[in-house]
């Protein structure tokens, strides 16, 4: 009877659920070591991707830390206005906002993607207010709009956005979205800005206060997972959900146990703070932490990332992350990324340095390179996040 029962909820939680299917693309950064100009794009940036970023991220003035688009691989579909107006964005729980380029945006990464027309919408409102992201490599300015926001079947109406009006140089020029959906807490919306899930709740068009994703981690399909309003999937992982407090409502933010290198406690004995951030696609701590782990992993600098020797997974370490005393196990399969260029194969770590400092931080960040192994489901409801084996 328990089972039966168990087997009804199950069913009930899927059948209601809004399915938003997330495309994964080949990331910026394969595209770049394609065309040889990896190197080239460091320089250009400025950035020291050894010593601290490691990759092209771009930081926001105490909101959100990261945007790591040159790893970013899983997008969605969303529209905006009337007659819809159709745009790719990242799904981020590490940001709040909704923003998308403007038609009357003239940098070179607007004339790239699509742009919002506004006077082409008749449910368009002007809200005016300014909008301004700080970005470590540039700014990101815009004006508030309102419109109602369509996602896959759910239509939030009176959903205030932004739009940009300039973008950072030409940070965004090859990024394969268009702009950026938050998911994280309402207090880390730039100019108080209600984001799109709260407007989902508070308009009733989900039945539960939770929301949930599902990454693929087969490099070599098209269909790159699920982000599900209103419920999980529990055909999406195996065993049961275990859960944990959300320890400051900004971020999904959670307490870690500690971090294990082959069984040992190697980092954050004593506890420290994460953040499930689908917005970053790797993992990222401390730098001074960081470099232990590439060392202990035998990751070496090459061409601005760090490499290890593909031939080396099945003897590499095994990572641990105790959560709520929980282990989540990462292999050395989990935790690189295997790309192939000219035929051959080259795989690089799946941790980067990011030094968060206070009061924000410091913090880890368990990006894609985490979800990909792990469900995560986001409850609202009760401030808590739920991690399962994810299936293959």
């Amino acid at each position: 009877m328990q089972r039966l029962l168990l087997l009804m909820l199950c069913l009930w939680l899927a059948s209601g659920l809004q399915r938003v299917p997330l495309r994964r693309h080949k990331s910026l950064r394969k595209i770049l070591r394609d065309r040889r100009q990896l190197s080239d794009f460091w320089k250009a940036h400025k950035l020291d991707m050894i010593q601290y970023t490691e990759d092209c991220s771009v930081f926001q003035e105490a909101n959100e830390p990261l945007i790591n688009y040159l790893d970013m691989e899983y997008f969605g579909q969303i529209s905006i206005g009337t007659p819809p107006q159709n745009f790719t964005v990242v799904f981020d729980t590490g940001s709040s906002n909704l923003w998308v380029p403007s038609i009357y945006c003239v940098s070179p990464a607007c004339a790239e993607h699509a742009r919002f027309h506004p006077s082409n919408s008749s449910t368009y409102n002007e809200v005016g207010t300014p909008f301004s992201i700080q970005y470590g490599t540039g700014s990101l300015t815009g004006i508030i709009g309102s419109d109602q926001v369509t996602v896959e079947g759910i239509t939030v109406v009176n959903q205030q956005f932004a739009e940009s009006v300039s973008e950072p140089g030409n940070a965004f020029v090859d990024a394969e979205f268009d702009g950026i959906l938050g998911l994280a807490y309402p207090s880390l919306a730039v100019d108080g800005v209600t984001p799109v899930f709260d407007n989902m709740m508070a308009q009733n068009l989900v039945e539960m206060p939770i929301f949930s994703v599902y990454m693929s981690r087969n490099p070599e399909s098209s269909a790159g997972g699920e982000l599900l309003f209103g419920g999980f999937d529990p055909s999406h992982f195996t065993g049961t959900l275990s859960w944990v407090p959300v320890t400051k409502q900004g971020y999904w933010q959670i307490q870690l146990d500690n971090i294990q290198v082959s069984g040992s406690v190697a980092f954050c004995a004593e506890g420290c703070q994460a953040i499930v951030d689908t917005g970053t696609s790797l993992i990222t701590g401390p730098p001074s932490d960081i470099k232990q782990i590439q060392n202990a992993i035998g990751a070496t600098p090459v061409d601005g990332e760090y490499a290890v020797e593909c031939n080396n997974l099945n003897i590499m370490p095994e990572i641990t992350f105790t959560i709520n005393g929980i282990p989540y196990t990462l292999s050395a399969q989990a935790y690189t990324l295997m790309e192939y260029s000219d035929g051959m194969a080259f795989c690089t770590s799946g941790f980067q340095g990011l030094d968060i400092q206070p009061p924000a931080g410091p913090l880890w960040i368990l990006g894609d390179v985490f979800i990909r192994q792990f469900y995560a489901v986001f409850d609202r409801g009760n401030n808590r996040v739920g991690l399962a084996p994810a299936v293959p």
